[in-house]
């Protein structure tokens, strides 16, 4: 299926919609063909709406052949996570119930997006409030990932179905959230490029939110080159002025700091072989690596295990805003919640002052290279059946968002990519951090890292069948 048109670079979509080589209805029509082929059993959609993305194609292509042109984004197929509010569609942010009309009204990033004439698919499954790693979610089931047709293994989350639309070509780009990973963990569980952006870069004003400190909107896409072409076509949208062009510098100019300690403790069989690999093969293209430390790492991460601003911050915005809804939370989220009611006030502001201090340090360490780079997550994706006994999903959830975390309380723009297989052939995603504010510049080398790797079509080959 990779030589579907679906699967093409965005750049080489937009390209053809324009010479009249392909048609919006083509790429919509692979995109429904996928969902029949693939959609129960992938499980990435909590609101499916192939039929009326088939309609807005139509449309599409008749604009095209009279010459107009609403933006790059014009006829590509996407999807949206369900925290996003998308004027027509019911947002539930993955809980049993739906919220507000007022979160049925779009906010500027699908304003944006929706200006540019999409063909959008519909919206993806979330963990219940964006509250954790793994993707689970009890009340709508848990989307599936593809690379394991015969075990239920967790897809990353909280963006659950998002990495799942795009690596099974139900979407080519798809929008998510990252608060401590929320994009970058699903990207690398299903190998797909998975970028954050810095905070503060994109409005989250009708996004339902998790923490007012840590929010950002991400994409994902098949391909970091993918990333670079929507990132600039929404950012030049919504920053009102054209987005320099994302080029890739030579691998001979570039420098990447690689850590020695934390990001490589406990991966499983197959992760840090792959990335390390991945790193020889960038030195040996000719880029300079050299070993640097991110500062408090270890102190970050406690902090996240603790809570970190989040709990306290959703706790807030549960409180004052559906206090009914707390009592039917998904009890891994409800735990979480409950643990903040202790919390006296003065413990929240040290945390907010201990970000600040952490954001002042990361800033000027990641100033010394071009990027860090270190596994995105050390673990393999678990089985649903291996967190039903007590302790494990918090365990795995820690896991699995043990390296990412560190980029949000860095306050760090956050890129991944795939560049390979573990040793129970599960995707291994490549995490690339750079410094806040360098969103484009990360988009840039990122491309210049997938020119001499390969991207995910060359690294880890077709999907089983289901």
């Amino acid at each position: 299926m990779h030589d579907s048109a679906i699967f093409l670079p965005l750049r080489e979509q937009h390209e053809r919609l324009r010479s009249g080589t392909l048609r919006a209805l083509e790429l919509t029509e692979v995109a429904t063909q996928q969902y029949a082929r693939r959609g129960l059993h992938d499980h990435a959609y909590i609101d499916w709406r192939g039929d009326r993305a088939l309609e807005s194609a139509r449309v599409t292509d008749t604009l095209l052949q009279h010459g107009a042109d609403a933006g790059p984004l014009m006829g590509i197929p996407v999807s949206v996570k369900d925290l996003y509010a998308v004027s027509g569609y019911a947002t539930y942010a993955g809980g049993a119930r739906r919220l507000p009309a007022q979160w049925e009204q779009s906010g500027p990033i699908i304003t944006a997006l929706m200006r540019q004439l999409p063909s959008l698919m519909g919206k993806t499954h979330t963990v219940e409030f964006a509250f954790g790693g793994l993707g689970t979610n009890p009340h709508w089931g848990t989307p599936r990932n593809p690379w394991d047709s015969m075990q239920h293994r967790t897809p990353g989350g909280s963006s659950a179905g998002a990495g799942v639309s795009v690596v099974s070509g139900t979407a080519s780009l798809a929008l998510g959230t990252d608060t401590a990973g929320s994009v970058r963990v699903p990207a690398s569980m299903n190998g797909v490029a998975g970028f954050k952006t810095t905070v503060g870069r994109w409005p989250t004003d009708q996004i339902v939110p998790l923490s007012s400190t840590l929010d950002s909107p991400g994409l994902f896409a098949n391909r970091v080159d993918d990333l670079a072409f929507a990132f600039s076509a929404l950012d030049s949208s919504l920053r009102g002025s054209r987005c320099s062009e994302i080029t890739p510098p030579p691998l001979s100019e570039l420098v990447f700091g690689v850590p020695d300690s934390y990001f490589w403790d406990g991966c499983s069989p197959g992760v840090a072989e792959a990335v390390n690999a991945a790193i020889e093969r960038l030195a040996q293209g000719g880029a300079r690596i050299i070993r640097l430390e991110l500062p408090r790492a270890q102190e970050a991460f406690e902090l996240f295990q603790a809570g970190g601003v989040a709990s306290v911050e959703l706790a807030a915005f549960l409180n004052t805003r559906f206090p009914e809804r707390i009592a039917s939370l998904d009890p891994s989220v409800a735990a979480r919640i409950m643990a903040t009611e202790s919390m006296p006030a003065w413990e929240y502001v040290r945390r907010r002052e201990q970000i600040a201090s952490l954001y002042d340090e990361g800033k000027t360490r990641l100033a010394k290279v071009d990027a860090m780079l270190m596994p995105t997550v050390i673990s393999t994706p678990p089985t649903l059946q291996s967190l039903e006994s007590e302790g494990a999903y918090q365990k795995a959830n820690m896991l699995a968002l043990r390296n990412t975390a560190i980029g949000n309380f860095l306050g760090t723009c956050g890129l991944t990519l795939p560049v390979g297989l573990d040793a129970i052939g599960m995707p291994v995603g490549m995490q690339m951090l750079a410094g806040p504010g360098q969103d484009a510049r990360l988009l840039a080398i990122g491309r210049a890292v997938e020119a001499h790797l390969g991207d995910r079509f060359a690294l880890l080959g077709e999907l089983p069948d289901v």
